[in-house]
């Protein structure tokens, strides 16, 4: 028999396959727990039309990470920071979540702070170039102006 999964079963496929079973394991246990359906004609139609809805919202987001990769190449957030003591050495460091708060507040450009790449510790005055990913292997540069304020 075939049906739709409509969760993860374990050793039988993810949430949306279309698979084999037998009729008994369909039947006894997959349909009653709601973890399938059917898979008759007007349910493989829904499925079809899920999984369009679902690429064109991948190709979206796709095209939304490039187009935010792109502006991130054209700005400078600039970051203002205390002084902690000579050789222009900062009080504290500046962190992802201030780079993304930012981001946010100077150009309304939204990038969580998980995303943000650091690959040491902003410690010191100075301009920095920080890496972030965007998703579908887009990585993006955040240009950093660290000054004192």
């Amino acid at each position: 028999m075939k049906v739709i999964l409509q969760q993860d079963v374990k050793d039988q496929g993810k949430k949306g396959q279309l698979i084999e079973v037998s009729d008994g394991y369909a039947r006894n246990y997959l349909l009653p727990r709601k973890l399938a359906i059917a898979a008759n004609q007007e349910n493989l139609t829904v499925m079809k039309q899920q999984e369009k809805a679902k690429q064109r919202k991948m190709e979206a987001d796709k095209a939304a990470a490039l187009e935010t990769a792109e502006r991130l190449s054209e700005v400078m957030v600039k970051i203002t920071a205390k002084s902690g003591g000579a050789g222009g050495k900062l009080f504290g460091a500046v962190t992802s979540k201030e780079i993304s708060e930012a981001l946010m507040e100077q150009f309304g450009i939204e990038i969580e702070k998980q995303k943000i790449v650091q690959d040491e510790h902003i410690k010191t005055f100075g301009s920095y170039e920080i890496k972030c990913k965007l998703g579908f292997e887009i990585h993006g540069t955040i240009n950093v102006l660290v000054i004192e304020g």
